[in-house]
């Protein structure tokens, strides 16, 4: 089993991916669109967010794609790139995006499955782009020996920063 690096985005990047996000929201008419790491870190988000637990949200997605992909594995698949519950009042479409990323739209009837897929499915190729660059921008750190941007901090710097 291989760790995934923890994923470092720089504020461009995730000025990029905030803009494709709230673009959906409006193009699918959803409620809300989130992007979470497979980790379970939340990436990103745009819509209407009242009440909605984000930090729980990011893991259940995460750990809902990891039970299925043990799922796809059991009946011959690699996984499911795509998932869809479907609630009284409201819908969740999940999709995977550059492997690593999980694209969550929350959608009532204000919009439709249909449109949801046809915004997705446009989405994702500008969502993959955006975190290609990000992937290749780190794996380039680590191949050159930076690793973790906050690999160059010391103890003695922590210690500084919380010392009175």
């Amino acid at each position: 089993m291989s760790l995934t690096p923890q994923l470092v985005l720089f504020e461009e990047d995730h000025k990029q991916i905030l803009e494709v996000a709230e673009r959906l929201v409006g193009d699918a008419n959803a409620k809300a669109v989130f992007l979470v790491d497979k980790n379970g870190q939340l990436v990103g988000e745009a819509g209407e967010l009242a009440g909605i637990d984000t930090t729980s949200l990011a893991s259940l997605v995460a750990g809902n794609i990891a039970a299925s992909g043990g799922l796809a594995k059991l009946i011959g698949e690699d996984e499911f790139p795509v998932h869809f519950h479907q609630g009284e009042r409201d819908n969740v479409h999940i999709t995977l995006v550059a492997q690593r990323i999980i694209l969550v739209v929350v959608f009532d009837d204000r919009s439709s499955l249909g449109l949801v897929r046809l915004r997705v499915k446009k989405t994702q190729k500008r969502l993959a782009e955006v975190f290609d660059q990000v992937f290749k921008r780190l794996e380039s750190d680590l191949d050159d020996g930076a690793g973790s941007p906050f690999a160059e901090i010391s103890d003695e710097d922590i210690d500084n920063l919380f010392s009175d």
